[in-house]
């Protein structure tokens, strides 16, 4: 007995609609994509960091401390897994290069406070970032609204993945 897929409740026949029109190939080929886009934007970094005079990891994280505005050593080694000694090692490194700075709390000088040093940090990567800056904003405008909110809503759910992941494979230390 074969069962028409007509009487099959509505959000089941939508579930199943969603399926089939996701195929093994679409599926493989956006895996593809994701991976060429992967792997070229830790290239790019890479290359924009040497231009730098920085390695690739301490651009990234020289870009998550640019985020946060002021945060502890312990704060920046939670967030990227970092052990101490390696944020100490990372914060003298980006100290000597004159990209950030420690500062020391009133209650407690133990306590420092890793700062970025924003208009070092522009001088140095703006010239560097100008060029993609360009190219990306033209690419984004020649999307309509609703392919931007598809976009993002991928690249913020992966994201999510992938802290979760990353704090996953942290965590087993």
């Amino acid at each position: 007995m074969v069962l028409s897929f007509k009487i099959l409740p509505l959000w089941l026949r939508y579930l199943v609609e969603k399926i089939i029109m996701i195929s093994e190939n679409s599926l493989k080929r956006f895996r593809e994509t994701s991976r060429m886009y992967s792997d070229a934007s830790i290239f790019m970094h890479e290359a924009i960091a040497r231009k730098a005079g920085l390695t690739g990891a301490d651009h990234k994280y020289l870009g998550l401390i640019l985020q946060h505005k002021a945060l502890t050593a312990g704060e920046l080694s939670s967030l990227t897994g970092l052990t101490t000694g390696a944020v100490t090692g990372l914060v003298d490194r980006l100290e000597k290069m004159q990209l950030l700075k420690r500062q020391y709390t009133k209650e407690d000088r133990r306590k420092v406070i890793i700062v970025p040093l924003e208009a070092n940090i522009m001088k140095l990567m703006q010239p560097l970032f100008q060029e993609l800056q360009q190219k990306t904003t033209e690419l984004i405008t020649s999307f309509s609204e609703a392919e931007i909110n598809i976009i993002e809503k991928y690249f913020s759910q992966a994201t999510k993945i992938m802290k979760e992941t990353t704090q996953n494979l942290n965590s087993d230390k």
